[in-house]
């Protein structure tokens, strides 16, 4: 089951790029394993898939010693300060910073360790109130002070869109992450990237490639519904 979920998964991400006219080199599947026993993992894992995404750090932590180390671990799930050092050595990237104050805690335990870590700025795009992130209106203000940090790169932008039954909906949503990234790259701020763009799931992960995501972060379409018991 677990193989023919991910080689679907695969060709509709290749679908989606030769639709744009995009690379399929520069799209990364994140195979999104919240709840999801090791055993699982580790059949992905044995696919070929190399980026995993985890929403709690407690989760993350407990996988991280029982899976093989060339792993990249992705935090994408809204992060508390208190829970920063547990993961700032373990993850690839975090991909849901969402506040100065969590990037200032990030940039601490960054430097005590004598690390760089890889984050992205988490815009609330649609505006919703259940939803983390950055509003659109203090998108260049906060990405300019996070960049004065030292111990973090920025590296792009991510957003979780509202959920839909029609994945059109989202596409206006993707179209406006993709110009903030357009708009930041021109603005040339010293230590901020923007070559990765983090968005789409497993409702609307087509549109979001064909919309520029160079990650995506699939969960269900890969291992199945969820088992929060």
């Amino acid at each position: 089951m677990l193989k023919d979920n991910l080689m679907s998964v695969q060709d509709n991400i290749k679908q989606a790029a030769m639709r744009s006219g995009r690379e399929l080199s520069d799209i990364t599947l994140i195979a999104v394993s919240k709840t999801k026993p090791v055993e699982m993992i580790k059949e992905i894992y044995d696919l070929g898939v190399r980026d995993f995404g985890e929403n709690k750090v407690q989760e993350l932590v407990a996988k991280y010693d029982q899976l093989p180390g060339d792993i990249k671990w992705h935090l994408i799930g809204h992060l508390q300060t208190n829970k920063v050092k547990y993961i700032v050595d373990k993850v690839y990237m975090i991909h849901s910073v969402d506040s100065l104050k969590l990037a200032r805690e990030i940039s601490r335990e960054a430097v005590k360790r004598g690390i760089t870590v890889n984050i992205l700025i988490e815009v609330n795009v649609a505006g919703e109130e259940s939803k983390y992130g950055i509003s659109p209106d203090e998108l260049e203000e906060t990405v300019r002070q996070v960049a004065e940090l030292p111990g973090i790169i920025i590296r792009g932008l991510m957003t979780v869109a509202p959920y839909v039954v029609d994945s059109e909906e989202n596409r206006p949503i993707f179209v406006k992450m993709k110009q903030f990234v357009v708009d930041i790259i021109q603005k040339n701020i010293d230590n901020v990237c923007m070559d990765c763009l983090s968005m789409g799931m497993s409702g609307d992960y087509t549109v979001a490639v064909e919309e520029g995501a160079t990650y995506i972060r699939v969960g269900t379409s890969i291992f199945g519904e969820r088992n929060y018991k």
